[in-house]
């Protein structure tokens, strides 16, 4: 399966809500743009849709909008807690903004992600 690339007005799009989240770490993953709050992966592109970790009783709202749905980044691998809209349902920055603060705000709740120590290498 070929991923496609975010558009250049999903990714200005969401470059610009997510400068609201100074603290937010920017990473990629799987090759598109994403926040990270202490270590956990909280929001972020995907493909033409973008992507949220919410709460439980923030997702049971969210999936009832219409063009939203649990995020699968292969079909029938969905990502626990996370959730997607396609771009266009999110093209409204006041929207995206207000999905993102409750997003960021889950993710704060949850206790900091350990890093995983390095690798040894074999053969040193």
């Amino acid at each position: 399966m070929k991923w496609i690339p975010s558009p250049p007005g999903h990714v200005a799009l969401f470059e610009s809500a997510v400068a609201a989240f100074p603290k937010a770490e920017r990473k990629k993953m799987f090759g598109y743009p994403c926040i990270f709050i202490n270590g956990h992966l909280t929001a972020g592109l995907f493909q033409d849709r973008v992507m949220l970790r919410l709460s439980g009783e923030d997702r049971v709202r969210f999936l009832k909008e219409r063009g939203h749905r649990v995020f699968e980044p292969m079909p029938g691998r969905p990502m626990k807690e996370y959730v997607e809209a396609s771009g266009d349902q999110l093209a409204d920055p006041q929207r995206l903004t207000t999905w993102l603060e409750r997003s960021v705000s889950y993710v704060h709740s949850l206790k900091p992600k350990l890093k995983k120590p390095a690798k040894k290498r074999s053969g040193s």
